[in-house]
């Protein structure tokens, strides 16, 4: 490819609508263009001269990196898709392509990056799918899909906010989804947990302490709610919490004030409380174990989440999601989950609800080396009597190598034969797959 001779180089890449940046062996970014800066949201001078992992914050500046991968092997990688945090804490997903930077020797001095943003993309395409997402939530459930399409509203409103549902279902989630589309966004989100903290000490926690207030209180400290200011306190296992520090948390909701542990001095409470727990607060509130007044004090909005045994036409979004964090994160090519897995996921009642799901996806990927996650990837609680453990089983590689061939053969057949179509629908470069069709299954 050659260049206009009358336009440098650095005016073309200035002009481009995707996102470039290069940087040198010791990972210091060299050269950020417009489009990067737009789309991170840094100024591009404020990004040369840094850390790459110091600007991204993607999801695989913990060990797969991309550029990292391309220096130690002299290869290209095209169209894979990753995410990354902006500086205001928005995720933003992007699809990367990389590949070493030589100079006029042909030695690798860096590398090179290119990025866009397919946040529009994404949402399309789970929009075709009857897919409703907001934030980190992905739903097919008409149940939760509902609950996405007020959230905004809820988030503008101010409100407090009780969600209940059981452990597991996503309460924290919704409750950051709450604050990011609010108009607190840019202030702290600051999640404590009653149920972890003494009853004793959650008072010290949540409104701090004066110097003196108790043995060993030698210098004053502040807590959550003065932490929380200007954004969002999310109170979570809210039904934990003791009698005595539920009238103090009643007065904060209603005069908008509190008092640091030994201290007569009020303080202005600046923080949208948002709150949740798995226990049945109805019922506390009737054997007298939970203030009638304070729940319906925090119960302004009320949200309640479904098991994910209620709602099962998420499971197998829910699989695909994981596999597809966890392939970010790990940095490996796993292409799903194999039938007899989904048979046995849609049949499971999930009491650990979405996280469990989670943590059974996590550990698949600790035994599974690629390909798809099958029965002996699975913990041993899920697994079938008489099914094998991954160590009983002959080494993987047949396995993986005929499911990368299936894949490959199945994107091939979708794309009605064209190669750069499936590559681009395989996050794999051209030379990969020649290399798995060469293999054969």
């Amino acid at each position: 490819m050659q260049f206009p001779k009358n336009i440098p180089c650095q005016a073309i890449m200035e002009s481009l609508a995707d996102g470039v940046f290069t940087v040198d062996r010791d990972w210091t970014v060299t050269y950020f263009n417009r489009a990067a800066g737009e789309i991170i949201g840094i100024a591009p001078e404020a990004a040369v001269g840094r850390k790459c992992w110091d600007v991204f914050h993607s999801s695989i500046c913990d060990g797969a990196c991309a550029l990292k991968q391309c220096i130690a092997t002299g290869d290209s990688l095209s169209n894979t898709s990753i995410f990354i945090v902006r500086p205001d804490g928005e995720k933003i997903p992007i699809s990367i392509s990389a590949s070493p930077l030589r100079d006029a020797a042909g030695d690798i001095v860096g590398g090179v990056e290119t990025f866009r943003d397919i946040s529009e993309l994404q949402r399309m395409r789970k929009e075709l799918q009857g897919i409703a997402t907001l934030d980190d939530i992905v739903t097919k459930s008409r149940r939760m899909a509902r609950m996405l399409e007020i959230l905004p509203k809820i988030a503008a409103s101010g409100s407090t906010v009780l969600i209940l549902g059981e452990s597991g279902t996503g309460k924290e989630l919704f409750a950051r989804a709450i604050h990011t589309q609010s108009p607190r966004k840019a202030g702290p989100f600051v999640a404590v947990n009653c149920g972890a903290i003494p009853g004793e000490l959650l008072e010290s926690e949540l409104f701090g302490h004066a110097k003196g207030a108790f043995t060993d209180a030698k210098t004053a400290r502040k807590g959550r709610f003065a932490s929380a200011r200007g954004g969002t306190i999310f109170l979570d296992e809210i039904g934990d919490m003791p009698l005595a520090l539920q009238v103090k948390l009643l007065r904060v909701l209603q005069e908008k004030i509190f008092e640091p542990l030994g201290s007569d001095a009020p303080q202005a409470a600046d923080a949208r409380v948002v709150a949740a727990t798995n226990r049945d607060l109805e019922a506390m509130v009737a054997e007298g174990t939970f203030r009638r007044d304070l729940f319906y004090r925090l119960g302004v909005v009320r949200l309640v989440l479904p098991p994910l045994r209620e709602r099962p036409e998420d499971i197998a979004l829910l699989t695909d999601h994981f596999i597809a964090g966890q392939n970010a994160v790990q940095g490996k090519n796993v292409l799903g989950a194999s039938q007899e897995v989904m048979r046995l996921l849609l049949h499971h009642d999930f009491p650990g609800n979405v996280r469990e799901l989670q943590n059974i996806l996590e550990y698949a990927f600790i035994l599974c080396p690629g390909g798809q996650i099958g029965l002996e990837h699975l913990p041993d609680y899920l697994r079938p009597a008489g099914s094998p453990a991954a160590g009983d089983q002959p080494p993987a590689a047949p396995t993986m190598r005929a499911a990368k061939h299936a894949a490959v053969m199945a994107a091939l057949e979708r794309r009605q034969g064209r190669r750069m179509a499936a590559c681009r629908e395989l996050g794999i470069t051209k030379d990969t797959l020649r290399r798995i069709l060469e293999a054969g299954p």
